[in-house]
């Protein structure tokens, strides 16, 4: 395999090197990363199907598994193929984020096209790509347009990835009624049923490994469905008619994507998911604004307020302006204000048919609330409930745009409050359809809003979303979504998320993307009606929040009063930024714990945020990406000596002391603690 030589480690454009295009003498084709530790081999079985493996350091990561597409009309890409020729390039370049939890972004890989062909019968063929990284492989179909293949409706696909059955997975169930928003199961592979991605998988060797999609556009997403001896298949999310996907060739699949680390912070700390996404499409983005905002939400989930009209509605003229006076005292870029329009009365949750995204609600004033706010340098964020309803939404789409762009509204909350597969579409035919919130259908409308709003110089954070994979570089006004359980879960209306929870995400769910998880709650039993419910949290783990599960937007998501009642601990929300330099995993494991470093963008100081489960821990790191020859002043915000989750959860100590780079730094935690460290360089 050819190699690229002189590579810098900052180029300005990809460079394409090794072309090699020729026919294959042998059944078999194979690319290795560009350190040579991983090698994807891709070939045919004794039936001409096509299976591939994926090793690394000659151990298999992926073993033979099966490849290709059925179609409902057309004949399937699945026996009786050939590899008839590839190409072969290597590239290297770095790129830059507009916002993101690193500034610079190195994209390395190997790749592999190779074109494939039916052996007999009439020609049919597909190119399969194949992107092989240092940190894992990305793959996916490629179908030309041809007399076989014009307008498609694929059926199944048939990818699938056999991995060991005594590895250890974390997953959340996959297409059941409550979408993503569910707790993380800890099981052996064999007793997966249908999950989720990210699947996150632990091999008897230490290897950790995540099966995801990247780039998911115009097509069904899938949960992967155990089919025995180890074999996870891809199942595509149906459509409310016809087949899982419809489409016209030219078209290309999502990448399916495999990250493989040694440990389990080298999952956080890879990149391959944005590098297998498009660069971005929407030209200049200095509009999309990083930032931490307020709002008008939580009170509504601890009971104390409504969002229908009456003597406790939340979304008042009068509660807006207090919380933008509290937002402009502290700093805050934005305040979000759930329950303004016509909408939320009665069973708000089934009023997809009849919600208005223009009209107030009378004790609304939003033109006075908006220019309140802009008197005070602070922006009003928007937001749209959808109750499921997607036809609805976008019959008022451009108009309710618009009039947020008239007061100044430059990101919008959007919600999909619905069970799975019971978001309403009208067709064609004027007919009711129900769809899944990461069928083809809603697929295309996440992306109709993104555009949409683009438009009108609007960013959006999508509740209730379909998974995240990566499109946030394409679409950078994509500044957030939800796609798991967040602090709303533990409000008293639910169950709370185990300690373990927090600890999960970031090797799950966050590999996949930025998550308006929601953090800050200073008021650990929050809800008056239920005094004995406390959140499984002490005060210092929800400020280490702020660095462990990564937004570009951040809520302070607590009541007012109960920040000003802690000012102390208050500051450290108040410094935290949403935008970073760099970011790097120093240690953990799934579900146990994480602790994340990340410097500020456009600065020398550094945060350090760190979780752990429900087992108090002592952890020793090292500062070493602190910047050599420079003091630091660090803030710390640890447990108390005598902090307990349940019984002590506001013990706190804050303490200041100098570091330097090559320092140790011992990190001590309660259960369901945690740690949160300002580090300022000296000026």
């Amino acid at each position: 395999m050819q190699k690229s030589k002189g590579v810098p480690s900052i180029a300005p454009k990809a460079l394409l090197l090794a072309l090699l295009l020729a026919p294959l003498g042998a059944r078999a084709a194979e690319v290795s990363s560009p350190d040579g530790r991983i090698v994807f081999e891709l070939g045919t079985d004794d039936d001409g199907g096509l299976v591939y493996s994926v090793k690394r350091d000659g151990a298999a990561i992926i073993d033979d598994s099966p490849l290709g597409l059925e179609f409902e009309h057309s004949a399937p890409l699945r026996d009786g193929l050939v590899i008839d020729s590839t190409e072969h390039r290597s590239h290297d370049e770095t790129w830059e984020q507009p916002w993101g939890e690193r500034r610079l972004v190195r994209d390395r890989h190997e790749e592999l096209l190779a074109r494939i062909k039916t052996s007999s019968g009439p020609d049919r063929h597909f190119f399969f790509r194949i992107r092989v990284f240092d940190d894992g492989v990305g793959f996916r179909y490629e179908v030309p347009e041809q007399p076989a293949y014009r307008e498609l409706a694929i059926a199944d696909e048939l990818t699938e990835f056999r991995v060991p059955n005594e590895a250890t997975a974390w997953f959340i169930p996959g297409r059941g009624w409550n979408r993503y928003e569910l707790l993380y199961r800890e099981l052996p592979a064999r007793e997966i049923t249908r999950a989720h991605t990210p699947v996150t998988l632990r091999y008897e060797d230490g290897s950790h490994v995540s099966i995801h999609e990247a780039a998911l556009r115009d097509y069904a997403g899938f949960v992967l469905d155990n089919r025995g001896g180890g074999m996870l298949k891809t199942d595509l999310a149906p459509a409310g008619q016809g087949a899982p996907v419809s489409l016209e060739a030219p078209f290309k699949t999502p990448w399916r994507t495999v990250q493989i680390a040694s440990a389990a912070t080298g999952l956080l700390n890879s990149d391959l998911i944005l590098n297998l996404n498009e660069p971005n499409l929407l030209g200049d983005v200095s509009w999309v604004e990083p930032g931490k905002y307020v709002g008008i939400w939580w009170a509504m989930h601890v009971g104390a307020a409504s969002w229908g009209t009456g003597p406790t509605h939340g979304a008042t003229t009068a509660n807006a302006r207090r919380y933008i006076d509290f937002a402009a005292r502290h700093g805050f870029d934005g305040v979000l204000v759930e329950g303004w329009n016509v909408g939320w009365d009665d069973s708000w949750s089934a009023n997809g048919d009849t919600a208005s995204f223009v009209k107030e609600h009378p004790d609304f004033d939003l033109a006075a609330v908006a220019g309140h706010a802009a008197e005070h340098g602070v922006r009003l964020v928007g937001h749209h409930e959808t109750f499921g309803n997607l036809s609805n939404y976008e019959q008022q789409m451009a108009a309710a745009f618009d009039l947020y762009e008239q007061h100044g509204i430059r990101q919008v909350k959007t919600g999909y409050v619905a069970g799975g597969g019971e978001l309403v579409r009208s067709d064609e035919h004027a007919k009711r359809q129900h769809e899944w919130h990461d069928g083809q259908a809603a697929v295309r409308h996440f992306e109709y809003t993104l555009r949409e709003a683009a438009k009108r110089r609007i960013s959006i954070n999508t509740h209730e979303p379909v998974k995240a994979t990566g499109l946030r570089r394409t679409f950078p006004n994509w500044i957030s979504r939800e796609g798991a359980r967040g602090m709303e879960y533990n409000a008293g209306w639910s169950l709370p998320n185990p300690p373990a929870h927090a600890a999960t995400l970031p090797y799950t769910r966050l590999l996949g993307g930025p998550m308006d998880f929601t953090p800050g709650i200073f008021n650990l039993t929050p809800r008056e009606s239920n005094p004995s419910h406390r959140i499984p949290s002490t005060l210092a783990r929800q400020l280490a929040l702020y660095v462990t599960i990564y937004s570009p937007i951040q809520m302070a998501a607590d009541l007012p009063q109960h920040y000003e009642a802690r000012p102390d601990a208050f500051e450290f929300i108040v410094d935290v930024p949403t935008d970073w330099e760099q970011s790097v995993a120093l240690a953990g494991e799934v579900g146990d714990y994480v602790v994340y470093a990340r410097q500020a963008r456009d600065s020398r100081d550094w945060y350090l945020g760190a979780v752990t489960n429900e087992d108090p821990r002592s952890i020793t790191i090292e500062l070493d990406f602190l910047s050599p020859g420079l003091e630091y002043s660090a803030t710390v915000y640890r447990d108390g000596d005598e902090a307990d989750w349940n019984s002590n959860p506001y013990s706190i100590e804050i303490e200041t002391r100098s570091v330097r780079h090559g320092d140790t730094l011992t990190i001590g935690m309660a259960a369901a603690g945690g740690m949160a460290i300002r580090m300022e360089a000296a000026k």
